[in-house]
């Protein structure tokens, strides 16, 4: 009985370390997304002639995909929700 219980601490410890790596690997999927979001937004400031803003805001979002990944997540998270709410209206 006793190897049964080690071998249920394995099982969701592996189990727990299966759901670590699938949300790394949603952050790292979503914050790809938002680079790519942030990269396409600087291009098109580049276009309206508003280049130094936009490489502003390019370094500061690559600094704080860096520096703090789940705040710039949620920032993300947030931003996506209010242009989505202002967008069905």
């Amino acid at each position: 009985m006793a190897q049964s219980q080690y071998g249920g601490r394995s099982d969701q410890s592996d189990k727990a370390t299966d759901l670590k790596d699938q949300a790394t690997g949603q952050i790292k999927k979503v914050a790809g997304q938002v680079e790519g979001y942030a990269s396409d937004a600087m291009d098109k400031l580049r276009d309206t002639g508003a280049g130094e803003v936009a490489g502003n805001l390019k370094g500061a979002v690559d600094k704080s995909m860096k520096d703090q990944p789940m705040a710039s997540l949620a920032v993300a998270a947030a931003l996506g929700f209010v242009l989505g709410a202002l967008w069905k209206s």
